[in-house]
């Protein structure tokens, strides 16, 4: 009796949905799709309402969206296309066309990042609004985003870790068993572990930028090194077939060296730059740069002594007569002499 409480209790797997699309009419709704675009609303969400908690306007940071999003959706699947290229154009199952396919999955983070913050360097140029603010605003806003991404691969049943008995293990549906695994029913849910892993990245940003000054992309900065320290290990754990270099997956050695680079620019930010921009006012705000004036510069000038003193010769009356006078010039000693020479 108690064997079968603990049965009921304590699942023995975490089992796989048994579908990943819906069909409405000729339309299909893939749950692949739903989660990212989950994760695209959330993110812009919990961006927005940090960035206007600083007094940003919440129409430039959605104008601002409008070029960052489309950027970050073609940059993952490049990302996904270039890195695993022979899936697509050698002897992998897929064909050039499958490439553009993105509801069948594979989409890099690494390219929806820097292709997203391309688009949203462009629109800041545009806007004239300060880029590494937008970063700062946006960063647990990225990491909520791929926490509901990375349930799609839940529902695609992808991207899992090496065979496991742990209690939490994913079961796997046969079809989706890569090579060698077939025989193994449970696997480690990596999607789960990134997924916990970035709600601690969240809770780092929000709370570190409560107790400390976090501006001028140190925010930005100190989620890329938390993602990527967490990424580095739950990389080495999966069983897709990626490239390798020097022993290590690509993904490994993409987190390590962007990890050195985000802690390397957090120092140097922090040194150089230990403020934090101003956006409630100027184009950040919604309002004409000339708002973003120094209140020193909109005070108006005051009159120096000069100008004081014309003032009041200006104001003293003529003498009467005074036009009608001969004019005495005053000279010295040597302008007399030289007026005799």
């Amino acid at each position: 009796m108690s064997s079968l409480i603990s049965a009921v209790i304590v699942p023995a797997s975490i089992p796989s949905p048994s579908q990943g699309v819906w069909h409405l009419g000729p339309l299909p709704i893939r749950a692949y799709a739903l989660c990212i675009l989950a994760g695209i609303f959330a993110g812009y969400w919990l961006g927005r309402k940090r960035w206007v908690a600083r007094g940003g306007s919440p129409t430039v940071l959605a104008d601002i969206m409008f070029w960052a999003i489309p950027f970050g959706l073609v940059g993952a699947r490049i990302y996904h296309v270039v890195t695993d290229a022979e899936l697509y154009f050698g002897a992998g199952p897929g064909t050039p066309i499958d490439a553009l396919k993105i509801w069948h999955g594979g989409l890099g983070i690494w390219g929806a990042v820097g292709f997203g913050a391309l688009g949203a360097w462009i629109a800041c140029r545009r806007a004239k609004v300060p880029f590494l603010a937008v970063a700062d605003a946006m960063a647990p806003g990225i990491a909520l985003a791929q926490i509901l991404g990375r349930f799609g691969n839940y529902f695609n049943q992808e991207l899992f870790g090496k065979p496991t008995d742990l209690p939490w293990g994913l079961e796997i549906d046969p079809g989706h068993r890569p090579e060698g695994y077939v025989d193994f029913a449970t696997f480690h849910p990596t999607f789960l572990y990134e997924a916990i892993w970035n709600l601690g990245v969240i809770a780092l940003v929000i709370l570190a930028g409560r107790r400390f000054t976090l501006g001028h992309g140190r925010a930005f900065f100190l989620y890329v090194a938390g993602y990527t320290a967490g990424r580095a290990w739950i990389e080495n754990m999966r069983i897709d077939t990626v490239n390798h270099f020097l022993g290590l997956r690509l993904n490994v050695w993409t987190s390590i060296i962007l990890f050195v680079l985000a802690v390397v620019a957090f120092v140097l930010s922090a040194r150089l730059r230990p403020g934090i921009e101003v956006i409630s006012t100027g184009p950040a705000a919604g309002k004409p740069a000339d708002d973003a004036a120094t209140p020193e510069a909109d005070e108006p000038k005051a009159a120096d002594d000069t100008d004081t003193e014309q003032t009041a010769e200006t104001d003293v009356p003529a003498e009467p007569g005074a036009e009608d006078k001969p004019k005495v010039e005053a000279t010295n000693g040597s302008e007399a002499d030289a007026a005799r020479d």
